[in-house]
């Protein structure tokens, strides 16, 4: 199964993608450190990307992750996954996929984002984002608040998940 962690920037897909991937036991892969150059570039000039930019990203991240589509294993990635297009790209005919929202307020978001100096992306391109955010459905995504803590999202996250995997893999670590 893939777990794809997506949102805005911002919205903690990193640290609560990093921590499921630690307790699942499995690889974990930022979106972000695949964008090409050009994607990067275009970002530190506090631009917003364009279906053009992202397409061939996401297919590069569908690729990536296909390899654990075929083999049956578990793998996290982090992705913003804005546009149901774009969640569709990466699923391509897979039942193996699973979004993760995480869902905040802009204010809460554009705080995190202020704060953050190593990130190529700019806090005032977060509009941007929440404007181009198809927000998926229950029936998508599993939906999760980022004012709770990484570990209590991981938890629920686990907790949720866990009827959905296979008997073939391995039960998620103890120490919620």
């Amino acid at each position: 199964m893939i777990i794809v962690i997506m949102g805005v920037s911002g919205s903690g897909k990193t640290a609560v993608g990093g921590e499921l991937a630690r307790q699942l036991e499995c690889p974990f892969y930022d979106g972000d450190d695949f964008h090409p150059p050009e994607n990067v570039a275009k970002m530190a000039q506090g631009l917003p990307l364009d279906d053009d930019d992202r397409v061939p990203w996401l297919a590069r991240l569908r690729d990536l992750v296909g390899d654990h589509v075929k083999k049956g294993e578990t793998a996290v990635l982090a992705c913003s996954a804005l546009k149901k297009s774009y969640r569709d790209l990466l699923r391509a005919g897979s039942d193996q996929m699973r979004f993760v929202h995480l869902r905040g307020d802009f204010d809460l978001i554009w705080d995190r984002m202020r704060r953050r100096m190593t990130h190529y992306m700019k806090a005032d391109m977060l509009q941007s984002q929440f404007d181009s955010l198809e927000t998926p459905g229950a029936e998508e995504a599993l939906i999760f608040d980022i004012a709770d803590s990484v570990a209590d999202i991981t938890g629920a996250i686990l907790d949720q998940l866990n009827p959905m995997r296979s008997g073939t893999d391995r039960p998620p670590s103890a120490g919620k």
